[in-house]
């Protein structure tokens, strides 16, 4: 039998494929290893992968900075408590009116030479109230590295008793606390005239003398200016004396605010009126002439 001939046997073989990798899919089919094609994955490109690491400190410097602390801190207790650079030399006082600043240092009683951290600022200010009632208020601060400041406010007058050839002075809130030989400039005089009446039983002299304080702290400045008594009879019995011998009729404290209102608006209406009642401040009456 004849064999090839000279122009087949110059044409060369097609090359045998490559059977795929066991396991594997081959080619660019859908189940092939197109994206996978046995190449280990790994971050993409521009997408840098950021790792942090922390160091732990060693426990000698541990130790370096748990004892730096504590020597710190003993330093500073020692500083407070220890030493003389923190301690009290001084008290300074502010804010007085009637009281002077050297009775309000005396009155304190501030330990010299103490740490100055150890100040008790509480027992301070119970010791001045309790020492000079006048003191309605005391801020007891302590400003580095040797004073005590103490800044005071003073409880104002709003009523004045007269007992023999002295005046004692009532506040807002019906408290007595100085008794003086002159009476202050535009206090007017409170009388008390409830010896015999159930209200004194029942309220006591000092609630009493408080809703006295609260008639004459509603009235308006050009009222108050006039104003010269505050009679109490009882609780719901409070009478005014003004200038020019005009009289008020206030029933008790009770909406003391809408009555001098209405009080003042009748002082202007009737100039010539001398007596007024606005123990109902609905209903208020006029007389006299």
């Amino acid at each position: 039998m004849a064999g090839p001939t000279t122009a087949r046997r110059g044409e060369k073989k097609p090359a045998r494929s490559r059977p795929p990798a066991s396991g594997k899919s081959g080619g660019s089919g859908r189940g092939g290893g197109g994206r996978n094609s046995g190449k280990p994955s790994g971050p993409r490109k521009g997408r840098p992968e950021l790792r942090v690491r922390f160091r732990v400190p060693s426990r000698r410097v541990l130790i370096i900075t748990l004892a730096g602390a504590a020597l710190l801190a003993g330093f500073g207790a020692w500083a407070l408590y220890g030493s003389t650079w923190l301690r009290t030399e001084q008290v300074k006082a502010t804010g007085t009116e009637v009281l002077t600043a050297d009775e309000v240092v005396r009155a304190a009683a501030v330990p010299m030479g103490i740490p100055l951290a150890s100040v008790d600022k509480g027992a301070i200010a119970e010791r001045l109230r309790a020492k000079l009632p006048r003191i309605k208020s005391v801020a007891v601060s302590r400003s580095w590295p040797h004073t005590v400041s103490l800044k005071v406010t003073e409880r104002q007058p709003e009523l004045i008793i007269q007992t023999g050839g002295k005046f004692v002075e009532v506040d807002a809130e019906g408290m007595r606390f100085a008794t003086v030989a002159a009476a202050p400039k535009g206090v007017p005089l409170l009388e008390m005239t409830v010896r015999d009446s159930p209200s004194l039983k029942r309220f006591g002299a000092d609630r009493l003398r408080g809703a006295a304080a609260t008639v004459v702290t509603a009235l308006p400045k050009a009222v108050h200016q006039d104003l010269r008594t505050v009679q109490v009879r009882s609780y719901d019995a409070i009478t005014l004396k003004l200038t020019d011998g005009r009289t008020v009729v206030w029933g008790s404290a009770e909406r003391s605010t809408a009555k001098a209102k209405v009080l003042t608006a009748a002082l202007k209406a009737a100039r010539d009126a001398r007596h007024f009642d606005v123990s109902v401040p609905t209903a208020p009456a006029v007389s006299g002439s």
